[in-house]
């Protein structure tokens, strides 16, 4: 990042608090009959700055998590590729060189492992700068090998064989557990996020013509939202809890 720490929360609260006016200046513009109104969003207006605020703030973890996810989807077949490399007698340099263009998340990790040889930086500090950086622990773990097969004199290839293999069978047991999660889940979202809300539509209309209650528009218009932030937030969670694995 370039700006500082200080540099970027300020730059956070103001963007927060510029999206929040907004939202609430756009609002009141819809639902300016609505009955105590300024009431509403004078309650609203700190929560929604808050979660917001708080979004906003997670940014950088956010995409670290996501740059932790792509390099884990590669690590296994990268690794698998080193070790073909190797076997076939291509140098450790060339064969990264080769990961490096094969491959586009970690390949940009190895092009930088690279470029710090080319400018004289011995191979094992080049490659403990990018375990000190790298985001993901699969990751780490085999560069970690490297530099143990490197200082001890053994062959790389068998050494990265072991961690390869370990990687993968825990994405194996990443993705039976992610199967049986699902399970629970697709049945909460048709519960809540389909049965439910039609089942209390309907219900709602037929009550309201029986004890005449009118059905706003702008009480139709926060249904449908609450409906879409309901389908948002399954999709968030499903998507977030897939395993970072390319099957």
């Amino acid at each position: 990042m370039k700006e500082t720490p200080e540099e970027f929360v300020k730059k956070t609260f103001f963007t927060s608090f510029y999206m929040t006016t907004g939202l609430s200046l756009f609002l009141f513009a819809i639902f300016s009959k609505v009955k105590f109104l300024a009431v509403i969003l004078a309650v609203l207006f700190p929560i929604i700055f808050l979660g917001t605020f708080l979004y906003f703030v997670k940014l950088p973890d956010i995409k670290i998590i996501k740059k932790r996810k792509s390099i884990d989807r590669e690590v296994v077949y990268a690794g698998r590729f080193l070790i073909v490399e190797m076997e076939s007698g291509v140098l450790l340099y060339n064969a990264m060189a080769n990961v490096a263009k094969s491959y586009k998340e970690i390949g940009k990790e190895f092009s930088n492992i690279l470029n710090n040889i080319d400018m004289g930086t011995n191979i094992e500090d080049a490659l403990n700068e990018t375990i000190e950086f790298t985001p993901s622990p699969d990751f780490r773990r085999l560069l970690w090998q490297i530099i143990n097969a490197l200082r001890t004199g053994s062959d790389v290839s068998e050494s990265l064989k072991s961690v390869v293999e370990q990687i993968t069978r825990e994405q194996i047991i990443e993705i039976k557990a992610y199967a049986k999660k699902l399970n629970p889940l697709a049945m909460f979202y048709m519960i809540i996020a389909v049965i439910l809300p039609s089942l209390g539509i309907t219900m709602l209309i037929v009550l309201s013509s029986f004890i005449s209650i009118q059905l706003s528009l702008p009480l139709l218009v926060g249904i449908a939202v609450l409906l879409g932030l309901l389908q948002l937030i399954f999709f968030v969670v499903i998507k977030s809890s897939r395993p970072a694995v390319s099957v």
